[in-house]
């Protein structure tokens, strides 16, 4: 009596079954090849439903690409219920990190006066969803009015090797700034040594080595007589320096009354994190995330001045 073979691709259990990828293909194709007496539409709803996940993380997208040695598993019930994001969405995730774009008015990490909705406390319940033992941990923060990309850390000792190689591993850090005003200049650097009074507010002293070196570089989009957007590029990253260097020059942030402006012309803070690019903590590439110029940033600049504030 011969063995019968078995395949050891494919573990079923009671209540999921899961295919190991051999070759790069398409999630669709995937498992339209591995779910052969399931029709086109009957797998589309399997994934409509997050009923599929590739490495436990559930993925709905059908041309989401696949790459030898990853898990796929479809589960035969509805996945476990996710809780829904507020002022936030998942750029990536991977078994080291997360990366996110957070909305302007959501608040990176709670401060201890505040107990608010934060991106902190939304990622730690999404990846508890899979696992109650995971955590996240905080790698760089936006403040709460600016918006863009930000990234967290999925353990400590990845968090720690981010921090303590944050000047090397980033190797972009661009931001949109809509600020009062024309810009004469089309692009320029600002360098100063930030220091915090005791109101929590930063502010810029120009002898050397008093406080902590700042160096931010600007160029200019777009300009009228009133506003000008312009892409910011970090050479260092100190609290508030953007928002310190642009009323440095004369050009607040718009809707930053804490650091000079005198219009509100967007309703909200003119500052979003448009790239983030860094060399990925444990697998040693560069990845880098970018994000739209909020259609908010572009208004002044399709009404007339006299309707710009």
């Amino acid at each position: 009596m011969h063995k019968k073979k078995t395949n050891h691709s494919k573990v079923n259990r009671p209540n999921f079954s899961q295919y190991t990828v051999k070759e790069p293909t398409e999630l669709l194709l995937f498992l339209l090849q591995k779910q052969s007496k399931l029709g086109r539409n009957s797998v589309k709803a399997i994934l409509a439903r997050g009923q599929v996940s590739v490495n436990d993380r559930v993925v709905t997208e059908y041309n989401y690409p696949l790459v030898p040695g990853q898990t796929v598993t479809i589960r035969k019930d509805r996945a476990a219920e996710e809780p829904l994001f507020v002022g936030l969405s998942i750029l990536h995730e991977d078994e080291d990190i997360i990366v996110i774009q957070k909305n302007a008015g959501l608040l990176s990490i709670a401060s201890p006066q505040e107990n608010d909705m934060t991106a902190y406390r939304q990622l730690m319940a999404h990846v508890r969803v899979k696992d109650p033992g995971s955590r996240v941990f905080v790698v760089h923060r936006l403040d709460r009015d600016t918006s863009g990309v930000m990234m967290f850390a999925k353990s400590e000792r990845v968090q720690q090797l981010l921090q303590n190689s944050w000047q090397d591993t980033v190797k972009e850090r661009t931001y949109i700034a809509l600020v009062e005003g024309k810009i004469k200049k089309t692009e320029g650097t600002i360098s100063s040594w930030l220091k915090e009074s005791s109101t929590l507010k930063m502010y810029s002293s120009h002898r050397p080595n008093d406080g902590q070196h700042a160096v931010t570089h600007y160029k200019i989009i777009q300009s009228n007589s009133n506003f000008t957007l312009s892409e910011v590029r970090l050479e260092t990253g100190r609290k508030n320096q953007i928002r310190v260097h642009m009323q440095d020059i004369g050009h607040p942030i718009v809707g930053d009354k804490k650091y000079g402006s005198k219009s509100n012309a967007i309703k909200r803070l003119g500052l979003h994190a448009q790239v983030l690019a860094f060399i990925h903590p444990t697998k040693g590439h560069l990845v880098r995330f970018e994000t739209e110029i909020p259609k908010a940033f572009l208004t002044p600049f399709r009404q007339s001045p006299s309707k710009s504030n």
